[in-house]
């Protein structure tokens, strides 16, 4: 038999039996399907990451107060100046200082009493410099932020996160309308929408460093902290000098957290996914292989009589296994292709979903018939060698 006649039987064979042949090739189809689009959607998500990454955690650099200071042990080891020293350093787009004010007893917080509307509230008081309202690249719902000027001032202005804000009933700005913080007035000058870092700070109320000093004191019960803005690839060396530029005096008061390497966090989550998902990918595959299998076997025993018949007319054991081995083969790679093409597919869809740039190495797609192939090929071997081991004179009995 040549390999053409080989494969006009096994089209003939796969053609005349279409529901059957879907069915059979659908385990296939799901699995390659899987594995392209999980290493498409898998390396989409990973540029994604990368992405954001190096766009935000890799332009943030977080300084802490350890304390350590023989003077003062308990005070802000970060000098009056602070924001101002950091933004010295070259790369360094914004920093800023702030500590929750009395975080264990708390301060109350009210806003203006409305009929049938609660007023008091539990809103975290947040001592903040004018450079962190900066840093954190607020999105602003009304009004502005402080600056420098009503800091120094020592002015009693608060600035409201949005949901800090809906508690407090503060809803529009235009008539300047007030709190009461620790049964102090402060006018509430702006609300903010959203942040980019520190989302946290949209449940509390934000007063000017210097303010939050003069009324509660300069010590503090809760770490203070520093957050700095650098531009991008400045980090590692904003992180190295920034203890120093601080406090030459006493660079041992702080603890400074430089952003991990971005290729390795990617490389992470992309292993994590792949191991995950490709699992599942196997899992389709070997239950495809099964389906071909136990179809193929179906087949065998259907056509006993036939194999018994070509075995009499002159066929081989050979021709007969080479023949349901085609067959498999065609299943496979018609599994492989169509696989192929819904992986791509759902990976397109996927990522103009979220509004990503698809990725799709081509070795995936090139080497789905491939694969589809080899488990074609592997779930037909045992079925081929019942087949090639008909006698034909007892098929032929039946």
């Amino acid at each position: 038999m040549s390999i053409g006649d080989l494969l006009n039987e096994a089209i003939s064979s796969v053609v005349a039996r279409p529901a059957r042949t879907f069915l059979t090739t659908l385990g296939t189809v799901l699995g390659i399907g899987a594995f392209v689009a999980v290493l498409g959607i898998t390396a989409t998500a990973s540029g994604q990451i990368s992405e954001r990454f190096t766009m935000l955690a890799a332009t943030e650099v977080i300084v802490e107060d350890v304390g350590g200071l023989d003077w003062a042990p308990d005070e802000n080891s970060f000098s009056s100046d602070a924001d101002e020293r950091a933004q010295q350093l070259p790369g360094v787009e914004n920093a800023g200082v702030s500590w929750q004010v009395a975080p264990d007893e708390g301060i109350p917080v009210s806003g203006v009493p409305l009929p049938g509307l609660q007023s008091d509230t539990d809103v975290p008081v947040v001592a903040a410099s004018p450079g962190l309202l900066r840093a954190i690249r607020p999105k602003i719902a009304q009004g502005r932020t402080y600056d420098r000027v009503l800091d120094a001032r020592q002015e009693r202005v608060v600035v409201l996160g949005s949901t800090a804000a809906r508690r407090l009933n503060i809803t529009d700005l235009r008539l300047r309308p007030a709190i009461f913080i620790d049964d102090m007035p402060f006018t509430v000058v702006g609300i903010l929408g959203n942040v980019v870092r520190q989302p946290d700070l949209l449940f509390s109320a934000l007063v000017p460093r210097r303010t939050a000093e003069l009324l509660w004191g300069a010590s503090i019960k809760a770490p203070a902290r520093m957050l700095v803005d650098t531009r991008v690839g400045a980090a590692p060396t904003v992180a190295a000098s920034i203890a120093v530029a601080l406090r030459p005096d006493a660079p041992g008061a702080f603890k400074v957290t430089a952003p991990p390497d971005p290729r390795q966090l990617r490389d992470q989550v992309s292993t994590d996914l792949n191991a995950l998902f490709l699992g599942l990918a196997a899992v389709c595959l070997i239950i495809g292989a099964a389906g071909i299998a136990n179809t193929t076997m179906t087949a065998v025993l259907e056509r006993y009589t036939e194999i018994g018949l070509r075995r009499t007319l002159g066929a081989r054991a050979f021709h007969i296994a080479a023949q349901f081995l085609t067959e498999c083969a065609l299943l496979g790679i018609v599994g492989g292709l169509a696989g192929a093409s819904i992986g791509v597919i759902a990976v397109v869809g996927a990522s103009a979903a979220q509004h990503w740039t698809p990725i799709i190495a081509p070795w995936t797609v090139l080497t789905a018939p491939a694969v589809g192939v080899l488990v074609g090929l592997l779930a037909g071997v045992y079925p081929a060698v019942r087949a090639a081991r008909i006698v034909p004179a007892e098929a032929l009995r039946r």
